[in-house]
């Protein structure tokens, strides 16, 4: 059956057009070379060098033969000739496996420190995705050069080196190479060794530390081991490396214990720092403090002196913290300080809107809108507040809200309501014209993709689609473009493709390439049955899984609704499903039977609060059971204070989501507020149905 798919799929695209895998619509055994490619990437994943260059001949004109040429060649690239490698290039030029093996290879040829092969192949690098080899290109501009890079390179080294959580060795040499020429200050490679702490990677911190102090970097991993030792064995930290070392200690017991990190600052360290030293871990105190919803964070965010020595984490979970205790002033002294690319991200516009309205509402809509009222949830002393803003204020709040407004997404949504319009889906785009669907079906890498993940290659599939729609071509496909490669993944039921190629369009909005309801009697009937809201259903679906119904996560959940093994034993025994089999979790009906009793039990439990509800669901009610606990809330600040990042994402998403496929199924705008609602301490009246939900 997976075959005949397979089959059908790539006959109506042309994949086996002009290839080995034609035989095989012509009476060759179904799937021979299909299970060649299989054979070749288990090999890949194993490292078995023999067999990989067993099995490459018989690869030999399939579909994915670029694959199979890309998986033996890429096993055993660190003895390869450079001849064998500009011969992949050039019988595979063009291909998403050329750019990959030449990426690859650049980073061997920086490793190897073989800048005149690095800087002959690097002009060709597509893709030019990669911040090792990005950096590594930074080096040679370096050596080669005479004078000073310039400060738009210097900042993007900055940025590529920031940004890497693990040890590299492009952007570190680009660090030492840049601290070397003065381009780099000692505060650069300071900050780079805090954030690495923060991050927990000691062995980071200790490459940074190297640059500016080597001869104190084995001191790293006295700190890393055991922080408050290194502390009590320090009097005092008379110069600046000395300072910056007990500025290390501080973040590394901040990250499990603040309040002792805040009582060490506080008791001793506090004088001997600079200003900037003493603000970073104060912020990094009240972020911890703030991700832990702990009431001290604002009074520790209260002892920074200067916003702009913070970094974005620090100042999110500053406004975060802010958001909470209903200080708007605070919500906007944080915005304030963000940098351009943060302040631009739509939660921290919407925020900082509503803090120059003091948490109020706008006010009056403009005409066009007039008829439509916004719907409110703000805190009530804070539209007390509103009435005494500015016609600047208001004014700049509205700039900001028009700017995001849309059904795109969470506050965007918001942003809407605010404006005083509910969420509708816009008129659908023209659907693509036989010439695009041609330009689609034919484009190699997409058909490519397509028939990889068809085969069960879905990573190897993903990867090509991507590079196809937004890497082969500087600055990505056209719109038009995308709508045409998204109808392609939607008639193939590849829906995660369909949804993501769709989502990137910036000029149209196809709801529905956006928004599919696949399965729609099964998941509409089911959840109608049991009393749940499809469109509810439907939105955590979208992100569970984009509707891949073989879908397994990492930690073991399976199928449309990623139901965990044991969550979905429990339920099965809770909605007496008699003789439920764990392999029976595959099955479409059955998931979506198990997954929508299991969210109907969490909705009940968290006494109808989807919010709640989708936390549960995502991060287990223990969570958010302990998460509600503190002031009454907007659920849409309850939800941005969500310790943990995946969850925070999910639960807007997965309400934004909820909002749009209502729209869809009602045909009527909706409103997201209407299902927000408040969030806040349990009802101490009410008993929890299901106190062992897991």
């Amino acid at each position: 059956m997976k075959f005949q798919k397979i089959l059908t799929s790539a006959l109506a695209f042309g994949l086996l057009a002009g290839t080995g895998a034609a035989a095989q619509a012509q009476g060759t055994p179904a799937g021979r070379g299909d299970d060649v490619l299989l054979e070749m990437n288990q090999a890949f994943k194993r490292g078995d060098r023999a067999r990989l260059a067993a099995l490459l001949p018989m690869a030999q004109g399939h579909a994915l033969e670029p694959w199979a040429a890309y998986w033996e060649l890429r096993a055993r690239i660190d003895s390869a000739q450079p001849e064998e490698i500009e011969a992949f290039f050039v019988r595979w030029s063009g291909t998403y496996q050329e750019d990959r093996l030449r990426n690859d290879w650049l980073r061997i040829l920086g490793q190897r420190r073989d800048w005149q092969r690095f800087a002959d192949a690097y002009p060709l690098f597509r893709m030019n995705d990669d911040r090792e080899v990005r950096c590594y290109a930074v080096v040679v501009e370096r050596l080669r050069g005479t004078g000073p890079l310039p400060a738009a390179t210097v900042d993007e080294v900055r940025r590529n080196w920031y940004g890497m959580r693990e040890s590299d060795d492009g952007c570190t040499l680009a660090a030492a190479e840049l601290f070397a020429a003065r381009q780099f200050t000692a505060d650069d490679v300071w900050r780079k060794a805090r954030l690495a702490i923060d991050a927990n990677r000691p062995r980071v911190a200790r490459a940074a530390v190297e640059i500016v102090a080597p001869e104190e970097s084995a001191l790293v991993a006295q700190i890393g081991d055991n922080p408050a030792r290194f502390l009590a064995a320090k009097a005092t930290a008379g110069n600046r490396t000395r300072k910056e070392l007990v500025t290390l200690a501080l973040l590394k017991m901040n990250a499990s214990d603040p309040d002792a990190a805040a009582q060490q600052l506080d008791s001793k360290w506090s004088v001997q720092m600079t200003p900037e030293e003493r603000n970073w871990v104060w912020g990094a105190i009240g972020r911890q403090a703030a991700s832990r919803l702990s009431p001290t964070a604002l009074e520790y965010f209260a002892k920074v002196t200067r916003d702009a020595d913070l970094h974005g984490e620090m100042l999110a979970w500053k406004a975060r913290a802010a958001l909470r205790a209903g200080n708007w002033k605070e919500v906007l002294s944080a915005t304030t300080a963000m940098d351009d690319a943060l302040r631009v991200d739509s939660a921290w516009v919407y925020w900082r809107a509503k803090a120059l309205l003091a948490g109020g509402p706008l006010g009056a809509a403009p005409a066009a809108a007039a008829a439509v009222q916004p719907e409110s949830a703000s805190l009530p002393a804070a539209t007390a507040a509103a009435g005494r803003v500015s016609d600047r204020q208001r004014g700049e709040a509205r700039q900001l809200l028009e700017g995001i407004a849309s059904p795109r997404g969470f506050y965007e949504q918001l942003a809407l309501e605010e404006l005083g319009l509910r969420i509708a889906m816009p008129e659908r785009p023209a659907p693509p014209t036989m010439q695009e669907r041609e330009a689609a079906r034919t484009n190699p890498s997409l058909a490519r993709g397509l028939y990889a993940i068809l085969l069960g290659l879905r990573s190897e599939g993903v990867r090509e689609w991507n590079y196809a729609t937004n890497l082969h071509a500087t600055g990505g496909m056209g719109d038009r473009e995308l709508l045409a490669a998204a109808d392609m993944a939607c008639q193939s039921e590849i829906w995660d493709r369909c949804i993501n190629t769709s989502e990137r369009t910036k000029s149209v909005f196809d709801t529905g390439q956006r928004f599919p309801m696949p399965h729609q009697a099964a998941v509409v009937m089911r959840s109608r049955q049991i009393g749940l809201d499809p469109a509810y259903v439907y939105g955590l679906i979208r992100q569970e899984s984009r509707f891949i119904t073989d879908a397994r996560s990492g930690v073991g959940a399976s199928g449309l609704m990623q139901v965990m093994p044991a969550t979905a034993r429990w339920t099965a025994n809770k909605i007496g499903m008699g003789g439920f089999r764990p392999e029976q979790i595959n099955d479409r009906d059955t998931n979506i039977t198990i997954g929508t009793a299991y969210l109907k039990l969490a909705l009940d439990d968290f006494q109808g609060s989807m919010p709640l509800a989708a936390a549960a669901y995502n991060a287990g009610p223990g969570r958010p059971r302990s998460w509600r606990n503190g002031p009454v809330v907007d659920a849409a600040i309850w939800a941005e204070n969500v310790p943990f990042a995946e969850t925070r994402d999910y639960v807007k998403k997965v309400l934004a989501n909820t909002t749009s496929y209502a729209a869809i199924l009602g045909g009527q705008p909706q409103s997201l507020r209407a299902r927000l609602g408040t969030v806040g301490p349990k009802d101490p009246n009410f008993v929890e149905p299901n106190k062992d939900l897991p």
